[in-house]
Formats: C-alpha cells, structure tokens, sequence
C-alpha cells in the first residue's frame, strides 16, 4: 500500500464530519456495545455525512475485507491450539519447559512463561495462551508459594508472547492491512517477541528475589531434560514444523496453519487422545474465538479506507508535526498512543484503523515500515495485562475467580519491563530488522 503524504496542503479537520462520529464511537465504548457494531456504526455514520465515498460500497467492502487468503491461517491457528490443549501436548511442553528450566531458583515460575512462549508458536494467540497454560499452571504456582493474584498476572503477562513471538495473528492482521509479507514479518519479530518473553522472565526472577514467592528449587538434570524431550518429541514437532517450514520458504503462514492442524488432529489420533467424537466441539470452540476476530475485521477495513479517503493519515503526519519535528519526540508520541489506545480497545480494530494512519508518520521519520509494524505490535502488546480492557486480565480472571484488579496490581512489574522492551525496539532499529536488511 502507498501513501502519498507529502502534500502541505492537506491538514486534519476535526470538524463535526469527522468528530462526530468518532465521539459516537466512544460513547457506543463507554455502554460496552460490541467492538464490530461501533466499528460498522462509525463507518456508516462517517460515509453518509461525508459523502467522501458511496454508501452503497460498504457491503462489498465487507466481503472483499475478509476475502484474503492470508486470513484462513487465523481461524487453523486457533484450532490448533484447541486441539493441542484437547490431546495433552500442552502438557508435554510444560514438563519440557520446567525441565529446561529446572536449574533456576525460580524454576516453576520461569517454566510457566517458558510455555507459553511455546504456546504462542502454535496458536498465535494470546488468549488461547491465557487461558490453556493458565488452567495448568496457576494452581501449580499457589503450591509453590506465589500469591494467587500474582500466579494470575504472571500467566497474563506471559501470554503477551501469544501476538508477539510468531506465528502471530497480529501480524497476519498487520501485514494484510498494509501489504506486507507475513512471512518477512515473522522473522523480524523473532528477536523482539523473544525479547519480551526474557524480560518477562527476568521481572519474575528479580520480584522472587525480593519477595521469596517460590520456595521449591529444583536441580539442573540434563536426564530429565532428554526424557521429557523423548516423551514430548510430538509436541515439539508442531512448532518445529510451523516455524521451520515457514522461514525455510516451504510453504506460507496460511499452509503452516493448515499443516499444523493436520499434524495435531493425527498426533491426537494416533495416541488416542482425541476421537472423532471431539470433532464438532474442537471447531465450535475454535469458530467462536474466530467469530470474534473476522467480523472486527470485516467492519475495521470499510473504515480505515473512509479514514484515507478522508486524507486523515495524511493530516495526521501534519497534526504531530505541528507539536514537533523531533524524530525522538514523535516516536515517544506514537508510542503513546499505541499503548493508551491498547488499554481500551482489542489488538485488531487498533491495527486496522491505526496502522494506516500511522505508518506514514513513521516513515516521514525515516522509520523502515517492518522496524513500524514490530514496535506497534509490540506496544499494542501492552495493552493485553493493563485495565480497563487487559483482554489476558479477564481470561485468567474467569478461569480462577481472581478480582481484576488485585491481578492488575501485581501485573505493574511486567507492564514496566515490556515498556522497556517497547522502547529498545523503537530506537534500536537492528533488532527487527537483522534479518532482512
């Protein structure tokens, strides 16, 4: 996608046109109405006060939206992190991850964010993450001697590594939005998702220093670490044949999800830990997660074109360069924004409407649109373990019991580390972009 921004000329006008609908949307927020309704009622709104396209087109734009062939890997990804919770190999990679880690003081604890980053190279998904790890670890932590609410967080802030470790949908998403290779975007953010999971890690073992949460140790035994490897050698062949076919150029995202799935379901077969029988409920779990996603999707793209009809990406670019002119100060800007719109709404609309907005405020700075794509997503990051929104807050909530609140306490420490991981990557351009430049 081009961008053609560099006209004086245009200038963002926040007049009723514009702000008027937009002030409907976060009134239609604030009464907790769906994201893909406000997102459709914006657009609608936008369109017929404006004028600036027919109000005709937007049926079509919502099927041309999602008609993308690189928007089947959400849906495969999702079921085949379904499926690998459903046959157990979850389990297997857990026992891989706390024998990998059994060395450290705070084994368990580094385990359980060990997995999933695991995890997030099958599903893609932070919430699937949050939720499949959190069943089996949570109650695990508490015997350990961590403190429930923050057993919770540690799980949530974990699971961030779900969008930003790939195969990620957000950066499928990311990627569809602005025509960029899903691919070439899975192996700039292999660094930086892996940066997020270590920091996360550290933040755990420096707050067990301080509060002595794990009081178990167990002992560095490379035996036990070969035996769960030959014991859960199935598990491991699902990353391995996601990522390793991918970045080998085997096949794309969208045929490693399919390829995922199959392996899965045969693995489950073969060692009879799924039927047939388990079938219907694996797709209508899977299909209500994707319910979610697609529709938001489908509405966001109708939007984000009335947005650049509107020449709002363009004004944008002129808004902020009125405030400054300094590419440090624009950068901490965007930043910004990306992690307060993070707080309140879900990664997928952020992307669709803000990315094209932003990007060319990013490259007007000099910004490679990769070393963009990777800082934005890892801001939006953020937003997943900070209220209001938090998504990863309220899965393990459900799934415990825990006030959100308490879980967003002791969550503060992890906030602050991935921030400093947000920041690294944005001045530091290398580390998304090592392996294509």
């Amino acid at each position: 996608m081009n961008y053609d921004y560099l006209n004086p000329e245009i200038s963002l006008d926040w007049g009723w046109e514009l702000g008027g609908p937009l002030l409907l949307g976060v009134v239609l927020f604030a009464l907790g109405v769906p994201v893909w309704v406000v997102l459709g009622s914006i657009s609608i709104l936008m369109l017929w006060v404006t004028e600036v396209l027919p109000l005709g087109l937007l049926g079509e734009a919502l099927f041309d939206g999602i008609d993308a062939f690189a928007l089947i890997a959400i849906p495969l990804f999702i079921l085949t992190g379904d499926v690998l919770v459903r046959t157990g190999l979850s389990r297997k990679l857990l026992d891989i991850a706390e024998a990998l880690t059994g060395g450290a003081k705070t084994g368990f604890g580094t385990a359980t964010v060990l997995v999933c980053g695991f995890f997030a190279c099958i599903s893609g998904s932070d919430a699937a993450g949050a939720a499949g790890v959190g069943r089996m670890t949570i109650d695990r932590l508490v015997e350990q001697g961590y403190p429930r609410a923050y057993a919770c967080a540690l799980v949530a802030s974990g699971a961030c590594t779900g969008i930003l470790i790939p195969p990620s949908i957000a950066y499928i998403i990311i990627g569809l939005t602005l025509g960029i290779s899903s691919s070439t975007l899975f192996l700039a953010a292999m660094i930086p998702g892996l940066m997020v999971m270590a920091c996360i890690m550290l933040s755990n073992i420096i707050l067990n220093n301080i509060y002595k949460h794990e009081r178990s140790e167990y002992g560095f035994s490379l035996k036990r670490i070969i035996e769960t490897m030959v014991d859960g050698r199935y598990a491991l062949l699902v990353p391995v044949v996601i990522l390793g076919g991918i970045y080998s150029g085997i096949f794309t995202p969208t045929e490693a999800a399919a390829i995922a799935v199959i392996v899965t379901i045969i693995i489950g077969l073969w060692q009879g830990t799924i039927t047939l029988a388990d079938f219907p409920k694996m797709l209508a779990s899977s299909a209500k997660v994707n319910g979610v996603i697609l529709p938001i999707i489908a509405l966001a793209l109708p939007l984000a074109q009335t947005l650049a009809a509107l020449d709002v990406p363009q004004g944008f670019v002129y808004m902020i360069k009125d405030i400054t002119e300094d590419p440090t100060y624009i950068i901490l800007l965007m930043i910004g924004i990306l992690i307060l719109a993070g707080c309140v709404m879900e990664t997928t609309p952020n992307i669709v409407i803000l990315a094209p907005i932003m990007l060319p405020l990013a490259q007007d700075i000099g910004m490679h649109e990769i070393h963009f794509c990777i800082m934005m997503v890892t801001a939006l990051g953020v937003g997943f373990i900070t209220p209001p929104l938090g998504l990863n807050l309220f899965v393990v909530s459900g799934i415990t019991g825990t006030p959100i609140l308490s879980i967003a306490r002791y969550a503060i420490p992890f906030v602050i580390a991935m921030m400093s991981v947000v920041l690294l990557l944005a001045f530091v351009p290398s580390l998304s972009l090592w392996a294509i430049t």
